[in-house]
């Protein structure tokens, strides 16, 4: 299963409350949606944009997966999330007016780009649409926090389940199934965000799949008890079940 054909254009898109029309008048969200342009799909691979240039836009994911990574100064990659349908990528350039990390598409996918001089515009005129902004701009917050939690002193083991019962939740909040889900990042993307090496991810991703919580095969996931699978991160998961990836 991938990320496509989830919405068209602002008004009757099925991310709207997802995304940042939600509970905006419809004139406007037929204002926002006049501000957006729309991009060509990017391939599997390919940058949305880099680290340290500069930020004219912002992005919303309209359709396909995305992750997040800064390179640090000795050249290799940390990856700080993974982004999905709906959620709006680039308020990290915010503050300095540059991308401080890079997003690269997981699988073909598509976003719609939201110049930052109309939209600011836009916020100015209407203020529903600047309060989804800083909405967006908790969520983030909220996100950061999460992911120290997630990357705190918890072993593998937890580290792989509040991984599992994240996107879970993210693909319920999308409309697709809770249990059953592809992997839309690679085992070494894994590895890398959760700190772990690949060999790890292999290994715990097979136990749970030996003690029948979880069903592997390649990409594809499907959670085969979930109670199980929460209880292995007890007291955390009625939190972590929660979070973000972003």
């Amino acid at each position: 299963m991938q990320f496509n054909k989830l919405g068209t254009s602002c008004p009757d898109c099925r991310l709207a409350d997802l995304c940042l029309p939600y509970g905006l008048p419809a004139n406007e969200v037929v204002q926002l949606a006049n501000i957006v342009r729309k991009k060509r799909p990017l391939k599997a691979d390919e940058h949305l944009y880099l680290q340290g240039e500069e930020c004219q836009s912002l992005y919303a994911i309209k359709s396909g997966s995305f992750r997040s990574y800064i390179t640090n100064p000795d050249g290799s990659e940390q990856i700080i999330g993974f982004n999905f349908p709906g959620e709006l990528m680039g308020i990290d350039s915010l503050y300095y007016g540059r991308f401080t990390s890079s997003a690269v598409a997981l699988e073909t996918g598509s976003v719609c780009e939201l110049p930052l001089p109309r939209l600011n515009a836009l916020c100015a005129e209407f203020p529903g649409l600047q309060s989804q902004v800083l909405r967006v701009l908790g969520k983030e917050i909220a996100a950061d926090r999460d992911k120290i939690v997630l990357l705190g002193h918890r072993s593998a083991q937890e580290k792989i389940s509040i991984f599992l019962l994240m996107l879970s939740k993210r693909y319920g909040a999308l409309g697709f199934s809770e249990r059953e889900f592809n992997l839309p990042m690679r085992r070494q993307d894994i590895a890398n965000f959760l700190g772990l090496t690949i060999e790890t991810v292999s290994r715990q991703l097979a136990e749970l799949n030996k003690q029948g919580i979880v069903r592997i095969k390649h990409r594809n996931v499907e959670i085969k008890d979930p109670l199980q699978l929460k209880a292995l991160v007890e007291p955390c998961h009625s939190h972590c079940s929660s979070a973000s990836l972003g």
